[in-house]
């Protein structure tokens, strides 16, 4: 192993170490970056190579299924090993502020109010800032940042500023990749939160037309779709509750979900992850299939 190899490694160990939490350590660390991390980052690197527009990375998965590590992890990779400009950024920074969510979900459903599903983010703006990424005229561009623990868009002395077009984009998100279901497949509800607060299907029409319209147009952009396949959707509700604990310690004092709340709150999930799990796997460049204890234990490339 050569010296830029034992320091790419060194990085990866490190960056992995500051992520632990106490009880919930990272398993196989050197088998992962071997068997998955560089390969999925030579595939990068070469379709790049091959054509400089495929420069736009979908990475999706369910909630707590690793998203934004491995975002970062391939962002090291890149830029260590090929040399690359690497930004990676969450659809979760698109949420509409709060101000906006009220608004919308006074015209709609009282169900808006809370963000993640499709119809609580800023397509307008995400849909613009991507063109402008991908486009060849690049000029500085200030990506939002949202602020989960106080439920809101952060000041804008908060937000990511790209000075520089990047030669890869990594675009994560829970949703990143999900298409429309037919109209007869929404009619019946999937849990309390559908059957109890969404009795006239307001809700899901709604959040299905932003996926036929808004999401799509953004969805078509990516051009390689990396897909993190969680064993079954009960998964989300355990790695919720480790999501929010690393931000417990992160923003001490601040609003963290407790269980009850976490179990409402991945109701609004549920119906796109199940379909996201049955369809998005057969349609992703990459699938990744992770087991119980969150290691990748497989991986198919189209």
């Amino acid at each position: 192993m050569n010296s830029s190899d034992q320091i790419l490694k060194k990085k990866y160990l490190l960056f992995l170490k500051k992520q632990e939490v106490k009880g919930e350590p990272f398993l196989n660390k050197l088998n992962q970056f071997k068997n998955f991390y560089l390969p999925i980052s030579e595939y990068i690197y070469r379709s790049l190579r091959n054509n400089k527009t495929n420069n736009l990375i979908g990475l999706s998965g369910g909630q707590g299924s690793g998203k934004s590590t491995i975002a970062k992890i391939l962002k090291i990779i890149l830029e260590e090993k090929y040399k690359m400009r690497v930004i990676n950024f969450s659809i979760d920074d698109y949420y509409k502020t709060i101000k906006e969510r009220k608004k919308f979900s006074k015209k709609t459903s009282n169900l808006f109010l809370t963000r993640g599903v499709p119809g609580t983010h800023d397509t307008k703006r995400l849909y613009r800032d991507l063109k402008k990424l991908k486009s060849k005229n690049f000029k500085k561009l200030y990506i939002p940042r949202f602020d989960k623990s106080i439920d809101d868009r952060s000041p804008k002395k908060k937000w990511s500023i790209i000075k520089e077009k990047p030669d890869i984009i990594i675009f994560e998100g829970w949703c990143v990749g999900a298409l429309a279901s037919k109209k007869s497949d929404i009619k019946l509800p999937i849990n309390l939160l559908e059957k109890k607060e969404d009795k006239k299907i307001i809700w899901r029409k709604i959040i299905n037309q932003e996926l036929k319209k808004n999401y799509k147009k953004i969805f078509n952009m990516i051009n390689t779709l990396i897909f993190l396949k969680i064993p079954s959707f009960k998964y989300v509700y355990k790695w919720r509750l480790l999501q929010e604990k690393k931000l417990s310690l992160l923003s001490k004092g601040k609003k963290i979900m407790n269980k009850d709340q976490i179990k409402r709150f991945i109701m609004f999930y549920e119906r796109i992850t199940k379909s996201m799990l049955k369809k998005t796997s057969k349609l992703a460049d990459i699938t990744i299939k992770l087991d119980t204890k969150h290691r990748l234990t497989s991986m198919k490339i189209k």
